[in-house]
């Protein structure tokens, strides 16, 4: 069956995809004597190559677009910082983002072409719309996605590269790392150097399986190639499981530092009494709760690029209180404490755990061949920090360490007050950027008509959001719901997957040592996150 895909302008701006089969097609035609220079599509099916069976069947479905259809377009939210423009949710479900990406030939056989959709054919001056991949059914030629307007994706320089990725790597996870050493001991810390120099390792695995071929753009993209339809949409479901678990970790941060700016803060309700940390979790929730119900997230995306700024800031904070409250530091601690070792080795991961926006990242780059520069250069900075803010926050706390350095901090200290406002701050602009792409992912699965409905865009957000709440006052442990995400997810995603995915795909090609160091780090991967899960679960009396 040959497959075409034609651009409606029935529309005007607001285009969307139709792909028919060649009945389909050929009926509406005949029925509203359209012309849409069939020479030109005919050109190119006729000069298709068709694989054998028993070739390798990575890209068997290559040329049609597959759930999840709007993982690259959210992700590019990631790597863009666009003009601010902000606008709610309307009832419009077709989609008018306009972004420029690098083009492929127009003319390709299967083995070059895009596994998603794209409009190579129009002109350099022209601003393209985006190609939403359209689901594929038996029963349906055409289909339509309803999501947000996102920020223009424009290629980047290698400095606007560069801070996005560090923007990706530098988030909570610091709040977290003097917490880690105080669990797993002071050697704990040369396993945080062997996961940042593995998860730098596999970031650039990644690169490499993108440039296997100019269709590959997203990480959903390299599951597909490397295991067919299973990869894909196993992989889309650990990415949206990571985005959704980071944004119960949002409002555990959030709630625990307005309940320690506020702690006498409290509610009662219907006979029940809600403590300082579930009143300030419910508060929190109800001011985020506007900001995903945003169908332009520009402005979000272009202030959540400053997470650097306030990563910084955080920082500063705790420098701060230590020289002006004049600090002992007395060193303390275990060596090594073997029984807390998997929840520091969650915790760790967890820091490192940017690998779901490296191909966004990727992809974006006007000189992607410096993206392997790029990632180590990122993960040294992020290590620095990291792992000073680690060390030191431990020498300043010891034992009374707490999940977030923040808590440890001197209420009546202006820093203190400082560090805790922009904790709870920055998460009111990466809530919305991060639980839209899983919503998008929900409502694909949605009649076409359901699409166009704002209730139901509205409902679906409005759900995912309370569910997270449910969830963050019934496991109110910052640490060890870092632990878990590190445990469950990050390794999946940062250790096990590239391996597992670059061994696949480049298994014709690649030496025997690459093969032992990628089965290595995938054993080494699922140990860690085997131990590491139950551990943090027995952490948290679940």
């Amino acid at each position: 069956m040959e497959i075409r895909m034609k651009l409606d302008e029935e529309f005007g701006a607001d285009r969307v995809i139709h792909i028919e089969t060649d009945d389909e097609e050929n009926e509406a035609e005949t029925a509203h004597g359209e012309d849409e220079d069939n020479d030109d599509t005919e050109s190119e099916d006729h000069g298709v190559h068709r694989r054998n069976p028993s070739d390798n069947d990575n890209f068997l479905d290559s040329v049609y677009p597959h759930w999840p259809q709007s993982y690259r377009q959210s992700m590019d939210m990631y790597t863009t910082v666009a003009s601010p423009s902000v606008s709610i949710l309307r009832g419009s479900s077709y989609l008018t983002l306009a972004y420029r990406r690098p083009q492929s030939p127009l003319l390709q056989s299967p083995l070059n072409k895009p596994l998603l959709a794209d409009t190579s054919c129009l002109n350099d001056e022209e601003v393209p719309t985006s190609t939403l991949p359209a689901k594929i059914s038996p029963t349906t030629s055409v289909s339509h996605v309803s999501v947000p307007e996102l920020p223009p994706q424009q290629e980047c320089s290698y400095t606007q590269a560069l801070i996005n990725s560090i923007n990706v790597l530098c988030g909570i996870g610091i709040l977290a790392t003097p917490f880690a050493v105080k669990e797993g001991g002071w050697l704990s810390l040369f396993l945080f150097l062997l996961y940042g120099i593995i998860t730098c390792y596999t970031g650039i695995l990644l690169k490499r399986c993108l440039e296997s071929s100019p269709g590959l753009q997203t990480y959903p993209d390299i599951g597909q190639a490397a295991f067919g339809m299973g990869g894909r949409v196993l992989v889309a479901i650990i990415l949206y499981l990571e985005l959704y678990s980071s944004c119960i970790e949002f409002l555990i941060m959030m709630g625990d530092n307005l309940a320690a700016l506020f702690p006498s803060i409290h509610m009662e309700f219907a006979g029940f009494y809600l403590n300082s940390y579930q009143t300030s979790a419910i508060i929190s929730t109800l001011v985020i709760l506007p900001t995903v119900m945003l169908r332009n997230l520009s402005l979000l995306s272009y202030i959540s690029a400053g997470g650097v700024v306030a990563f910084i800031l955080v920082i500063i904070c705790l420098l701060w209180v230590a020289v002006t409250n004049d600090f002992v530091f007395n060193p303390s601690g275990t060596v090594l404490n073997f029984a807390k070792l998997p929840v520091t080795i969650g915790i760790y991961s967890f820091c490192f755990g940017g690998h779901s926006v490296f191909p966004s990242i990727y992809s974006s780059m006007k000189e992607p061949s410096r993206f392997p520069s790029l990632i180590m250069l990122s993960f040294l900075l992020a290590f620095v920090s990291f792992g000073g803010i680690a060390i030191f926050g431990f020498l300043m706390f010891g034992e009374a360490t707490k999940s977030q350095f923040t808590l440890n901090l001197p209420e009546a200290h202006l820093a203190s007050k400082v560090a805790k406002w922009t904790v709870f701050i920055t998460p009111l602009t990466k809530y919305a950027l991060t639980i839209t792409p899983v919503a998008l992912s929900i409502e694909e699965f949605l009649p076409s008509n359901q699409h166009r409905s704002h209730a139901v865009s509205i409902l679906i957000r409005t759900i995912l959001v309370i569910s997270t709440l449910i969830i963050s006052l019934l496991i109110p442990y910052f640490g060890s719901v870092t632990a878990l995400i590190g445990s469950g997810l990050v390794m999946l995603v940062s250790l096990i997957l590239p391996c597992a995915c670059y061994i696949r795909i480049k298994r014709d090609r690649i030496t025997k040592f690459e093969i032992a160091a990628c089965t290595c780090i995938i054993l080494l991967g699922l140990v860690s996150s085997i131990v590491g899960t139950y551990s943090a679960l027995q952490s948290m009396h679940v």
